[in-house]
């Protein structure tokens, strides 16, 4: 084969991509299903400006990443890099990886700004972040733009116990940069058996400030809000209206259990719930708001009282609570970052002793008397008169 030259080089691929104008790419992106706008350039030319949408995978590792990005190779791809040229080079290489729709935008980011479309100046990592987050910038899934949607997410934790422990110190760890924990118990000797974000020297202390101990050990990143009380229908809506994008349901009972069900119906807020008893736990994500089920879908009406004893009356093994907590924390994260496919509609069971996992699929009740086509319950009620407590 003879040897090209570089203009040889970009003429060959020009002949064999097509290209679109930054209008006709902004187009595509806003079409449905829209198509996925990869940025290659490098890290210190994002910091100076990046379409809001794009997902960047610097051009060095375009190949390595890019399945994590789109799976599907008939989906429709459009690169850019500063000016078109080596977006024309990257766009040829995932032809010849079988993209069958891949797009090179002419005059690249440049080209982008200067016709008026819409950007963004991204925040930046500083050296320490790059570092403490060096795993998820690796993921083309995440990267820097989604570490950034992660340090700029608020989730409400309900319970500062057994769930709620792994959850928090999970979501701490990644990154989730404004935490809030609703808990109104102390820290007694008997919950370190489970809950692992308190230690003994915190027997007596209020849960939260234990929880909030913990998370700024953890990482200084994360920004703790402390809510030590009881949520009821007179106080939640007050809780949920501090500006929180999803709630994490750990409690331990079915009045408060109902309570944040119905309040995030009527907030729009998806609820990742769990919940375990004995050697058995459950976790899911009701989502009305993303056309998903809710709480009250699965079990419109409590069971009778003493039909289903809490754990400190029928006992729990201790790492069962880590299993589930770490599933909801896995799945608020896939939510702050809006990839995979999460737990709406689905129920994931877990028998830990024989450890087996069964998944259960249901969907929205047109006639669930919260979210129902026409909804009987609108406000919030009595939920300790309806659980017959």
């Amino acid at each position: 084969m003879a040897a090209l030259s570089k203009d040889q080089l970009i003429a060959q691929a020009r002949a064999q991509v097509r290209e679109f104008s930054p209008e006709e790419a902004h187009n595509r992106c806003d079409a449905d299903p829209p198509a996925i706008l990869i940025d290659i350039r490098e890290s210190d030319e994002v910091a100076t400006g990046q379409v809001e949408v794009a997902h960047h995978i610097p051009r060095g590792f375009l190949e390595l990443r890019i399945e994590g990005v789109a799976p599907d190779r008939s989906h429709e791809l459009i690169v850019y890099c500063a000016g078109g040229t080596r977006s024309l080079l990257a766009a040829r290489s995932l032809q010849e990886m079988g993209y069958e729709k891949v797009r090179s935008m002419a005059s690249g980011f440049n080209g982008w700004k200067s016709r008026g479309l819409p950007w963004v100046t991204p925040k930046q990592l500083n050296p320490d972040q790059k570092i403490r987050y060096a795993r998820h910038l690796l993921l083309s899934q995440v990267g820097e733009v989604g570490q950034r949607k992660l340090l700029d997410a608020k989730v409400l934790l309900v319970g500062a116990g057994g769930l709620g422990s792994p959850t928090a110190l999970y979501l701490g760890a990644a990154g989730v940069g404004h935490l809030g924990v609703v808990d109104p118990d102390v820290v007694d000797i008997s919950n370190l058996q489970r809950q692992i974000m308190h230690r003994s020297a915190d027997a007596g202390v209020p849960k939260v400030d234990s929880a909030e101990r913990a998370l700024l050990a953890l990482n200084p990143d994360v920004q703790v809000t402390k809510y030590e009380q009881h949520l009821n229908a007179s106080n939640v809506m007050q809780v949920l209206d501090d500006g929180w994008q999803i709630v994490v349901d750990g409690c331990d009972n079915f009045p408060t259990r109902y309570l944040v069900n119905d309040a995030c119906v009527f907030r729009g807020l998806p609820n990742v719930h769990g919940s375990i008893f004995q050697f058995e736990g459950q976790a899911s994500v009701f989502a009305p708001g993303l056309g998903g089920p809710c709480y009250r879908c699965l079990y419109p009406e409590p069971p009778p009282p003493g039909m289903a004893p809490s754990c400190a009356e029928a006992g729990v093994i201790g790492a069962l609570p880590g299993l589930i907590g770490t599933v909801q924390a896995t799945e608020t994260l896939k939510l702050i970052l809006g990839i995979g496919e999460p737990l709406i509609g689905r129920l994931m069971q877990l028998d830990a002793l024989d450890m087996k996992w069964r998944e259960l699929k249901f969907r929205r009740d047109p006639g669930c008397p919260v979210c129902g086509d026409q909804p009987t319950v609108t406000e919030l009620i009595d939920y300790e008169a309806f659980c017959g407590l």
